[in-house]
């Protein structure tokens, strides 16, 4: 492949993806005005300027619109949790790379509830929410496994898998018990508390 392919490649890569963030805020903006299963793909497609079958060359559903992004946010809570200190422990290290989150450029508690409240309010949103968060698992197990004092190539710790699967089905918990309270309770409180009774 010449250098020139190379670069044409990368213009178009990052050509798709600013289409797919235009299609995401659109669509994220009619689904919260209107409601997710109210909102159909052809209103979707209307608000953005293209057609139905255009906009299903970037995403095959609805629920894709809108979970998408948890891939890329799974590597970014990889990437906080691989810069924590080595010396730190795994539970304190996952806590920390997850409150990265709350940091991210763009974070708006008052968003973030209407969001949460649509996706524990649609049952096939809920569902891949979760699958998404399987995903995280396999992220940031490798991570944890380290911090256990395994090697890279020894066999898979069950430990680190059951470390993580809490502590992200503790930030599960929590995030449900700060929506439903319309975001009045502090979420890593709710989060420590929920960590605190597994450990105990």
């Amino acid at each position: 492949m010449e250098v020139g392919d190379t670069g044409s490649l990368g213009l178009r890569e990052r050509t798709r993806r600013a289409v797919q963030t235009e299609i995401g805020d659109a669509a994220m903006r009619l689904f919260l005005e209107r409601g997710f299963e109210a909102t159909t793909m052809e209103q979707i497609a209307n608000e953005v300027g293209i057609s139905r079958r255009s906009l299903f060359r970037y995403f095959g559903t609805k629920e894709d619109i809108v979970l998408g992004h948890l891939v890329e946010t799974g590597l970014a809570v990889r990437d906080a949790l691989e810069a924590r200190p080595a010396d730190e422990g795994p539970w304190e290290a996952l806590r920390a790379a997850l409150e990265s989150l709350a940091l991210a450029p763009g974070y708006s508690p008052e968003r973030t509830l209407k969001i949460s409240k649509m996706l524990y309010g649609t049952p096939s949103l809920r569902a891949g929410h979760l699958e998404k968060r399987l995903r995280w698992q396999e992220l940031l197990v490798p991570n944890i496994q380290k911090r256990l004092g395994a090697g890279s190539g020894d066999a898979p710790d069950p430990r680190a898998r059951a470390i993580v699967a809490c502590a992200l089905t503790c930030l599960d918990v929590a995030g449900e018990i700060w929506t439903r309270h319309e975001g009045e309770e502090d979420l890593g409180r709710l989060f420590d508390r929920a960590v605190a009774a597994v450990r105990g």
